[in-house]
């Protein structure tokens, strides 16, 4: 069963208040949701009680899912949503300046010294993109989203997501070959 069919499923049981389905719905989009959270300007405090928030939100609204997009997706636009009406209520934006590291598993010190420059060449040209560039870039390739989801999800056409990929990779490539 593919994990979009298990992600139904899982919102259908939580629409009848099963808790083990919400517990199993919230171990699988909780690090994505926070990461998203956090791509869109979230210090990690707002990013985590904001993440809780949608959750919350979740498990009392999971019968109102009407299923025009895909529950990963449904997510997202909860948790953006959230994070819109709480940064409104603080006005106060705080831009993430630090991509979180990703551990390697490699007991090497030579190879984890290799990887960790290459992670630190990477996030450093992760920031020097645009902030919309850099969240289509986590989506598609991070949260592994289709442009369709992107395009819900952030409130713009297909065209212009395929546009910023687009643009972001080649910034990306050519940063990278620079360096």
């Amino acid at each position: 069963m593919a994990k979009t069919d298990d992600d139904q499923m899982l919102i259908n049981l939580v629409s009848t208040g099963d808790r083990e389905a919400m517990r199993l719905l919230y171990e699988r989009h909780y690090d994505g949701l926070f990461a998203f959270l956090r791509g869109r300007g979230a210090d990690t405090g707002l990013a985590n009680d904001t993440t809780q928030e949608a959750m919350l939100q979740i498990w009392r609204t999971a019968d109102k899912f009407a299923g025009k997009s895909s529950v990963k997706t449904w997510i997202y636009t909860i948790g953006r949503n959230k994070l819109i009406d709480r940064q409104r209520k603080n006005t106060r934006l705080s831009f993430v300046d630090d991509v979180p590291d990703t551990a390697d598993p490699t007991p090497n010190p030579e190879a984890l010294l290799m990887a960790a420059n290459e992670a630190s060449r990477v996030r450093a040209c992760l920031e020097k993109l645009k902030p919309d560039h850099r969240n289509a870039l986590r989506l598609a390739f991070y949260e592994d989203l289709s442009y369709e989801e992107i395009s819900g999800l952030e409130d713009i056409p297909v065209g212009t997501v395929k546009t910023r990929i687009f643009h972001a990779k080649r910034l990306l490539l050519r940063c990278l070959v620079s360096k």
